[in-house]
């Protein structure tokens, strides 16, 4: 049997949500029609739009179903950019490809320019250059954004000050929530933020569904067109059993967020401690402690190129990453571990271990008993990146 422990590429769907996914599609009708079985379709998925949006902390006219994550964040961005007459973009260094290669396609395409700002050593953004970024003598500025959880590190950015910084400078602020939700509180209402982000499979929902958190005041130029829906944002059929299975996932994740966090936490530290203690040559990447989310270790291992370990301890029976799903198979060293100041050397070196609803000790303890060899082994081999 596989251990897992790449829980943030994807998570298992939770049985609820599984058997939400299941009743609804055996019901038929499409949301949009006014008869009897459409509106029974469109009920059932305001309902689902409305247990989401109370776990996001906003309005249910403020969520917008999208395809996932990518689809949001690319929704976010561009359709701010379009509806604003500035060209200036802010955005962190560490931020998921998703959110990266929209702006740089942005900056291609659109004629935008990007104030790119800094993490610290421990890949969290650093709060005055994100607020000089801001400020009006840098020139007007677009939108800025930022992940609430760094998705390869763990680390848990300062998102209410960033907040009150955009706020402050009238920037419509973005922030990237895939990583964060199910996993740290989320109130939209009190960050005062434009957009936020989540996807359905991160938390125990079904892969293809996502939602654009957007806020009433929000000014966004849609991506597609078409019937309409959703505020004109994002025209087309909306999947009412995706949504439903999403709302179930969404509900069951959130009430049993703190007890959950508790329990990863003691693994993540277990799994920490036993890294330390095995291959005392490993650095940790990312803050310790309460700074960082409870389901993510990551860590640098000298003189290994990240993707042997990640073969051997496929090989073994344990599944982890190198960094973010999308980039997997990709060799090229970590641009969050580049943007903390680490040298590509060690940035080729990491592996993501991160935890989720089914880890247990056993897979921790897995885990640790195949990392010695596997990284003994990929040591030998080298590093294929120079540093």
């Amino acid at each position: 049997m596989v251990v897992y422990l790449d829980h943030a590429a994807t998570t298992p769907m939770l049985p609820e949500a599984i058997d939400a996914y299941a009743r609804a599609m055996g019901e038929v009708g499409n949301p949009s029609s006014i008869h009897a079985a459409g509106q029974a379709a469109r009920r059932r998925l305001e309902e689902a739009r409305e247990a989401i949006a109370e776990t996001l902390g906003c309005d249910p006219i403020e969520v917008v179903f999208t395809s996932g994550g990518t689809e949001a964040i690319n929704l976010a961005l561009k359709g701010m950019f379009w509806a604003s007459d500035a060209a200036r973009l802010v955005v962190a260094a560490g931020e998921h490809h998703a959110t990266l290669d929209t702006v740089e396609w942005l900056v291609a395409h659109e004629g935008a320019t990007v104030s790119w700002v800094g993490l610290s050593a421990e890949g969290v953004i650093d709060e005055d250059a994100w607020a000089a970024a801001l400020a009006a003598d840098a020139g007007p500025a677009a939108l800025a954004s930022a992940l609430w959880v760094n998705n390869e590190v763990g680390a848990i950015e300062p998102v209410t000050a960033l907040a009150a910084s955009a706020a402050a400078a009238g920037v419509p602020f973005h922030l990237d929530a895939v990583a964060a939700y199910g996993h740290v509180p989320i109130d939209f209402r009190s960050l005062g933020a434009a957009a936020l982000s989540v996807s359905a499979h991160k938390i125990g929902g079904p892969v293809g569904i996502g939602a654009l958190v957007l806020s009433r005041t929000a000014r966004v130029v849609a991506l597609q067109h078409g019937g309409g829906q959703q505020r004109g944002v994002r025209s087309g059929t909306q999947d009412v059993a995706a949504a439903v299975s999403f709302a179930a996932a969404a509900r069951a994740s959130v009430a049993a967020l703190e007890a959950e966090r508790a329990r990863l936490t003691g693994l993540r530290d277990r799994l920490i401690a036993g890294v330390r203690a095995t291959v005392p040559a490993a650095r940790l990447s990312g803050p310790e402690g309460a700074g960082r989310v409870a389901s993510n270790a990551h860590f640098s291992f000298p003189g290994a190129q990240g993707d042997s370990l990640l073969f051997l301890l496929d090989a073994a029976g344990v599944a982890v990453s190198t960094g973010s799903a999308c980039q997997a198979g990709i060799p090229e060293p970590s641009h969050v571990l580049l943007a903390m100041g680490r040298t590509p050397a060690e940035a080729s070196s990491c592996l993501r271990i991160t935890l989720g609803r089914t880890t247990t000790a056993a897979d921790v303890d897995a885990f640790l008993a195949a990392l010695p060899a596997a990284y003994e082994r990929a040591a030998r081999a080298g590093l294929t990146t120079a540093g």
